[in-house]
């Protein structure tokens, strides 16, 4: 394992129909023991008559870590989003959970590395499709990226999908970033700007999956049916010299 694969959880964003939202609100608090500190930050939008403010999100901090060095990173953070369009309106979030005929539905895990950049050139390397650019969120200093959704070709979009993110980067890393990818700063904006991102997807009908259909089908052909205990490391490796060629002729193609 490479240095930047060490992954960690950092945080899980819950998808809630708005019948379970406030009420986990109040779970949170107490079951969970969430003090109103502990409530990271709390989004709203404007309700239709526009006399009132309708709650999008709030992110609650329910653990944190012991003493050891990397304690004041080691948190276990939950996301919570509830659909707040009007009724008539469209809604990604909403049709998410319609679409697995769920009130609830864990949307994407953010997994933290010590690398970030190389840890996304490696996943481009191999295939992997990201719906941004990487991030820079210089309020919360951190850096952060988010993939496609998993799902395959003959399936629907699964609304799941991951975030990669780095805390506390290097001032080289952010500087690098600042001179190659200036519109990706964020301040406190990085939620939303997700949200939209979503919504535009599902509004278009065109959601970028994780890897690409011809890659799904290169690698399904390589596991030819078998059981995951009967894949060898011969298996593994011919899959990543398949998913190495897919991302070199991705890059080809992007660079003309």
């Amino acid at each position: 394992m490479k240095p930047f694969q060490n992954l960690t959880v950092d945080h899980m964003t819950l998808l809630l129909d708005c019948e379970l939202y406030d009420v986990m609100y109040l779970v949170f608090r107490a079951v969970f023991g969430v003090s109103r500190e502990e409530i990271l930050y709390e989004r709203r939008r404007k309700a239709p008559d526009g006399k009132r403010e309708i709650s999008m999100t709030f992110a609650s901090r329910i653990g944190r870590g012991g003493a050891q060095a990397s304690a004041e990173l080691d948190n276990t953070i939950i996301a919570a989003v509830q659909p707040s369009e009007p009724a008539g309106e469209r809604s990604h979030v909403r049709e998410m959970l319609a679409d697995h005929a769920a009130a609830a539905h864990w949307q994407h895990i953010a997994l933290r590395t010590p690398d970030l950049v190389a840890f996304h050139r490696h996943c481009l390397e191999r295939g992997v499709n990201f719906i941004t650019p990487i991030l820079v969120d210089d309020h919360e200093d951190l850096i952060q990226v988010f993939s496609g959704e998993l799902y395959h070709p003959a399936g629907r979009p699964s609304a799941v999908f991951f975030e990669f993110v780095q805390r506390n980067p290097t001032p080289e890393a952010v500087k690098m970033l600042a001179e190659h990818n200036r519109e990706a700063w964020f301040r406190d904006t990085t939620f939303l700007g997700l949200y939209q991102e979503k919504e535009n997807e599902y509004r278009s009908g065109k959601v970028t999956p994780f890897i690409d259909p011809e890659l799904h089908v290169r690698l399904k052909a390589i596991a030819g049916g078998r059981q995951v205990f009967e894949l060898t490391e011969d298996d593994v490796a011919a899959a990543e010299k398949a998913m190495l060629e897919h991302g070199a002729s991705k890059a080809k193609t992007a660079a003309r």
